[in-house]
């Protein structure tokens, strides 16, 4: 059963948060242990609805993963018991979130539970290559190590994430900035040219009276159009980012677009050397390391090739080389390497060298993709309005010639 609960820290600050008990004396107990001053305690009605949404009423950013996992590292390597450490960081962090997700750790522990049981309730925030990793890192004994890869993967990702929407920042601008200058033109100067002609008792050529009656219907259904169109962007949104079809069909299509394609391919090749290396160093069983990738590396057609890899292949026997070799979807170098490394011995190494290689990769195929992206708008843009210009124009210079 879930409890809400509201308590009170030694410096008065209020707490709240929900946790699952068995009893309102076993979430007393949970909150002396953490030195917290009970106000209200009650079974969480609502907790279905609110969990949707975050699971501690705050957000875990990858930032606090970041943070989180390189002081777990510090405070180990330099011999700090993990209670210890944990009751340093409770006091220290003030997001109410990471608090309280380090006192249910704490709790989990002194339960006799593994570490990552906690980290495993929330599928939200921690994926399962994050959960396995701490998994193997308590298996093997060697924590302190597992937390410093965690905090130099997430870094790396994110950088990555960082850098990618930098580079996007001018094309989104643009676009925006276009869209405001079109919206104006037909809501707002279009509709008084053509009040002018109308009076002047003018006749445009056809040309021009198809982009104004065009312009006219824009102008004056400009709330319905408006509310039409965010209604059906929010909904493709929803549909395309929040539903698994919509992913796999926004994908399918990416994938066949030119240089979009070439972006998508390096990053699900980056996202895969870098997810599986980690796995590997980490003692995760090969066909287990292989499943948990596919599930990161966002690429459908990869992710299937890994899945066959792992189960049609490396777990009937093959070598991992000979099972990429049976796949067309990974380049022909990433199969070779793959290849020699396993027999020599150090797969996880060939790993890490292809993920800084891809990540430059990366770099380089997102500013070839926007050095596409921004003329083939300013084209488009800029066809738009030189249509609407010729609209008037031409009449115009018709009026002129008549003189």
């Amino acid at each position: 059963m879930k409890f809400n609960y509201v308590a009170t820290q030694a410096d008065g600050r209020v707490v709240k948060g929900v946790r699952e008990a068995e009893s309102r004396e076993e979430i007393l107990e949970f909150l002396a242990r953490n030195e917290l001053k009970p106000v209200s305690v009650g079974p969480a009605r609502w907790q279905n609805f609110t969990t949707r949404f975050s699971a501690f009423g705050q957000s875990i950013t990858p930032t606090d993963k970041i943070f989180l996992t390189k002081y777990l590292a510090l405070m180990l390597r330099a011999g700090t018991d993990l209670f210890k450490a944990l009751d340093i960081l409770i006091a220290d962090f003030k997001k109410q979130a990471i608090k309280f997700l380090l006192m249910e750790i704490r709790n989990t522990l002194e339960k006799g539970q593994p570490f990552y049981v906690t980290f495993a309730k929330y599928p939200r925030f921690f994926s399962p290559i994050f959960v396995n990793l701490i998994k193997a890192g308590e298996i093997s004994g060697n924590l302190e190590a597992t937390f410093d890869n965690l905090s130099v993967m997430l870094e790396k990702e994110e950088d990555l994430r960082r850098r990618i929407r930098s580079a996007l920042i001018y094309p989104i601008l643009l676009l925006v900035a276009s869209s405001l200058v079109l919206t104006f033109l037909i809501t707002f100067a279009l509709p008084r040219i053509v009040e002018v002609f109308l009076q002047g008792g003018l006749e445009p050529p056809p040309f021009s009276r198809i982009v104004f009656s065009v312009g006219l219907f824009l102008s004056r259904n400009i709330v319905v159009i408006g509310t039409l169109a965010v209604i059906f962007l929010g909904s493709s949104i929803f549909f395309l980012f929040k539903t698994q079809m919509g992913r796999i069909l926004f994908f399918r299509f990416l994938s066949h677009v030119p240089v979009i394609s070439t972006v998508i391919q390096r990053i699900a090749i980056q996202r895969f050397a870098s997810t599986l290396g980690y796995l590997l160093r980490a003692g995760i069983p090969i066909v287990d390391a292989l499943d948990l990738t596919a599930t990161a590396i966002g690429n459908e057609r990869m992710a299937v090739s890994l899945r066959r890899i792992a189960h049609e292949g490396v777990a009937r026997g093959l070598t991992i080389g000979d099972a990429f070799r049976k796949e067309t979807d990974f380049p022909l170098v990433i199969t070779n390497l793959v290849a020699v490394s396993e027999k020599a011995g150090h797969l996880d190494e060939i790993l890490f060298t292809l993920s800084t290689f891809y990540e430059s990769e990366i770099d380089a195929a997102v500013k070839a993709m926007v050095s596409v992206i921004e003329p083939a708008m300013l084209v488009l843009i800029g066809g738009i309005v030189g249509l609407i210009a010729m609209s008037v124009i031409v009449p115009i210079y018709q009026l002129v010639g008549q003189f």
